[in-house]
């Protein structure tokens, strides 16, 4: 028998789980997120649980994002399948739990943390990164957006920031991600066991959890060093807060420079669609309510897993054949009109409505 693909626990009054992939860095598999969506109603009822512990198994990963492999799979396999349908929506019901706990919800990083796993732990109560910490939202580079909640939480990084990680898909370590407020604390890896032990020890009643929470994880925490992006953020702030995809990388290129150059070449691999439709993910998300980003995304997601969509060809390509060449279409920037953007908010047959 396989052993279980998350794990559950209930240790010292707290609720502990554990992603068990290890050898696909904990990519969240379609099981691992109904496993969650059923547990997590009955900790948050449980008086014998006082918060929840969130970790990835191995030495790597704490989760590494969607297992979007196995989205492909059902397209070239099933193309009338569900599970393009029902990862999303199940997916984006946990992200919106996560959000709204009532109990706190730790997440202990201790190694790479992109895409769907950033959905754990970014909208819990608090984040704690390791020195093996490696944050990024790459699905730009598979023909995606950043989903997950990303346009609600990028769009209320610093200053452009948020559109900047969101098209480049450019990595942070701990010290930056505390400097943008992606996590709330670094604890070296040696010290993340002995962290969780002392959150099983603490008195965590009363209707200030949150901030015995802080209180413990304060007793741990670290200097991770001295971030890079601030440094950046002039020339960030400068060039992606362009109102369209071809004005910021016409700025780029009135920039010059090495970073400047370094970021249109990111850009230039990727799926132009995928720019455009993240661009305005960020403008239409930037001032609305979780649930509302949520909603959009959802339905952004739904046009994504269309037959014939840039994300098939971008998951073959670096994902599936490996051949680091997705043929996109449109393959240019310009090549993207705004009726092509637009068709991936429009709303779908089964929206995703929270209450």
């Amino acid at each position: 028998m396989s052993e279980a693909e998350i794990l559950f626990e209930v240790k010292d009054g707290l609720g502990i789980m554990t992603l068990n992939r290890p050898k696909v860095l904990n990519s969240l598999s379609y099981n691992i997120i109904l496993e969650m969506e059923r547990m997590m109603p009955q900790w948050e009822k449980d008086p014998a649980v006082k918060a929840v512990v969130l970790r990835g198994a191995g030495e790597k990963a704490f989760c590494a994002g969607g297992d979007v492999a196995g989205l492909y799979r059902e397209m070239r396999d099933d193309p009338n399948g569900t599970l393009r349908r029902d990862f999303f929506r199940d997916e984006y019901i946990v992200n919106r739990r996560i959000y709204r706990y009532a109990k706190p919800w730790i997440s202990l990083i201790d190694g790479i943390d992109m895409g769907g796993g950033v959905g754990m732990s970014v909208h819990g109560s608090h984040s704690v990164a390791s020195e093996k910490f490696l944050f990024a939202m790459p699905e730009t580079t598979i023909g995606l957006f950043p989903d997950v909640g990303g346009g609600y939480f990028l769009t209320r990084l610093p200053g452009a920031l948020g559109t900047f990680l969101a098209l480049t898909s450019h990595r942070l370590r701990a010290a930056d991600a505390l400097w943008a407020g992606i996590v709330d604390a670094y604890v070296p890896s040696a010290k993340i066991n002995d962290l969780q032990a002392a959150l099983g020890a603490a008195d965590l009643s009363g209707p200030n959890a949150n901030g015995k929470v802080d209180a413990v994880i304060a007793k741990f925490a670290e200097d991770p060093g001295a971030p890079a992006l601030p440094g950046m953020m002039h020339d960030i702030d400068r060039c992606f807060s362009a109102e369209s995809v071809p004005e910021i990388v016409a700025k780029l290129k009135k920039l010059g420079g090495e970073w400047a150059d370094k970021q249109l070449a990111s850009l230039m691999k990727l799926s132009p669609i995928s720019m455009a439709i993240t661009l305005e993910q960020m403008k239409r998300c930037a001032n609305r309510s979780f649930e509302d980003a949520m909603t959009i995304e959802y339905r952004m997601s739904q046009r994504c897993m269309q037959k014939g969509h840039d994300f098939f060809e971008g998951v073959r390509a670096l994902l599936i054949d490996k051949d680091q060449k997705p043929k996109f279409n449109p393959p240019t920037i310009e090549g993207v009109t705004q009726a092509m953007v637009e068709e991936h908010f429009k709303p779908v047959s089964n929206d995703l409505f929270f209450d």
